[in-house]
C-alpha cells in the first residue's frame, strides 16, 4: 500500500469509529443478503460478533505501518476461519461487504481513491489469512 493508500484508510477508518455499532450492523447485513450460507457460521450475540469486527479492523488499521508484527495474527484469524467453515471464495464476499457498508457509512467521503486504498488493505489482510487457511 501506498502512504497515501494508508492515510485514506486512516482518515476514513476515523470517521467510521463513530458509527461502528451501525457500520457493523450495514456489513453484517450485507454480507448475510451476499451469501445467506455463511449466517450459520455466526451463532453468537450479533452485536458482540460486530465488536469484535470492529476491533479487528481499528487494530489492523492502527497498525499499517508496521504489519509484519500483523501476520501471525492474521494467519491464526485464517486457520480459525477455516475451521469455521469458511472458503476462500467467500473472502470475496465479505470485501464486497466491508466496501459497502464503507460507502453506506462515509457517503461522499468514499471517493474511487478511498474505495482503491480500502480495496488494497482488505486485499493485503484477506491473502494473509487465506495463505494460513
Amino acid at each position: 500500500m501506498t502512504p497515501q493508500q494508508k492515510d485514506l484508510v486512516r482518515s476514513t477508518w476515523a470517521q467510521v469509529v463513530p458509527i461502528k455499532e451501525q457500520a457493523a450492523e450495514l456489513f453484517y447485513n450485507k454480507l448475510f443478503e451476499l451469501d445467506p450460507s455463511v449466517k450459520p457460521m455466526f451463532k453468537d450475540d450479533m452485536a458482540e460478533q460486530g465488536k469484535k469486527l470492529m476491533i479487528s479492523i481499528n487494530t489492523v488499521v492502527n497498525a499499517l505501518d508496521r504489519l509484519e508484527p500483523m501476520v501471525p495474527i492474521l494467519q491464526d484469524m485464517g486457520k480459525r476461519h477455516k475451521g469455521y467453515g469458511v472458503q476462500n471464495h467467500q473472502y470475496a464476499t465479505v470485501g464486497a461487504a466491508l466496501l459497502w457498508a464503507l460507502e453506506k457509512g462515509l457517503g461522499p467521503a468514499f471517493t474511487p481513491e478511498v474505495k482503491g486504498a480500502w480495496t488494497e488493505a482488505y486485499t493485503l489482510i484477506a491473502t494473509t489469512m487465506q495463505s494460513a487457511a
